[in-house]
């Protein structure tokens, strides 16, 4: 039986790899945005043990490294789905109805924003502003943006992505 190595696991061979990283990196406070970046996109998320890991190998306290993660709101310290749905409320969105279609994503994936699917294949995430009003109601998933986004097409994105 083979073992499928889920995106969210804390194994060496991910903490080797960000430590390789680090190890191209000035070792201090300067890196610490970019190589928390890398790490998420190591482990799918930001958890103790990992900004433990990051404050040692740049020499800044953990608390440091926390504050950054809870102040900026692209790191997240709980795992993701494979998929993450972010709904734009900035006005122009709102305006636009970007508040129904985040009803229907939670209707049809059955979770609210901030949640993840029991199988770990969607979260579903608010967010502020993406910077492109111009395509409002915009919605992302993973780093694809969807622009004039309308209630209709949420069956047809989700088809895309398997569901």
């Amino acid at each position: 039986m083979s073992h499928k190595t889920c995106r969210n696991e804390l194994t060496e061979s991910k903490f080797k790899e960000l430590q390789d990283f680090i190890n191209t990196r000035p070792q201090n406070q300067d890196s610490l945005i970019e190589v928390l970046h890398k790490a998420q996109e190591i482990f799918g998320y930001l958890p103790d043990r990992v900004q433990d890991f990051i404050g040692e190998k740049l020499h800044i306290p953990t608390a440091k490294v926390f504050g950054v993660v809870t102040f900026y709101s692209y790191f997240t310290t709980v795992p993701r789905g494979e998929y993450v749905i972010s709904i734009c409320m900035g006005t122009a969105c709102f305006v636009r109805g970007a508040e129904d279609v985040l009803k229907e994503f939670e209707n049809r994936l059955q979770i609210n924003a901030g949640q993840t699917t029991p199988d770990g294949k969607y979260t579903i995430e608010v967010l502020r502003c993406v910077g492109a009003c111009g395509l409002a109601p915009v919605v992302t998933i993973n780093d694809k943006v969807y622009g004039h986004f309308t209630v209709e097409q949420v069956d047809e994105v989700l088809a895309e992505y398997g569901e």
